[in-house]
């Protein structure tokens, strides 16, 4: 009575009869049963083939230790694992990879002194002299890794502002592998210093 009237619109010609488009009732399908949808994520504690389990985890965790080799050999960040992520970590790598370091040969001497005390009597005078040589070598690599030390949390300060907690560890104790065996393998040459 006080309301509208609803006119039919005039179709326009050429364009097709549109379908009264309401909105859409339901979604279309009924909703699953708690009960079906439990069973769907439900996993067994034991695998039925267990051979064939056994064997897939195996190649998944040949996969993975390969895909880590290859990225501590390439320098590849992504796989690396979390202790040698980052730029400060990276930095430190390059740092002590482009200088020379005494502790890298630390073991050699080591191993040098030691046959060099079972040759020598252990009753001669020699004896002394190769302890003390040793002792020699030991507090050079110590002063040259204190000051590589020194100097690498000056750099990475500079660079970075604040130092991460264990970086100028993680360098010094790099230092003290021998070059060819280090890993990450180094991606510098000697004298190439990060900027």
């Amino acid at each position: 009575m006080f309301g509208r009237k609803n006119e039919p619109a005039a179709e326009s010609p050429g364009q097709p009869e549109e379908q009264n488009a309401g909105p859409a009732v339901g979604k279309g399908a009924p909703t699953p049963r708690r009960k079906d949808q439990e069973a769907a994520r439900r996993r067994p504690l034991v695998p039925t083939d267990r051979k064939a389990s056994k064997a897939a985890e195996r190649q998944a965790a040949a996969d993975e230790r390969a895909r880590v080799r290859r990225a501590l050999e390439t320098g590849d960040e992504r796989h690396m694992p979390w202790r040698d992520r980052g730029p400060q970590k990276r930095f430190a790598r390059d740092f002590v990879d482009a200088r020379f370091n005494l502790g890298e040969y630390l073991m050699f001497a080591a191993l040098i002194f030691v046959v060099a005390s079972f040759v020598v009597p252990t009753d001669s005078v020699s004896q002394v002299y190769i302890l003390s040589a040793f002792w020699v070598v030991f507090l050079l690599v110590f002063a040259d890794t204190f000051w590589l030390s020194r100097r690498l949390k000056k750099r990475l300060a500079a660079k970075f502002g604040d130092v991460e907690r264990g970086t100028v560890w993680y360098g010094s104790m790099r230092a003290l592998q021998f070059r060819p065996l280090r890993l990450p393998k180094p991606q510098v040459k000697r004298g190439a210093y990060p900027s």
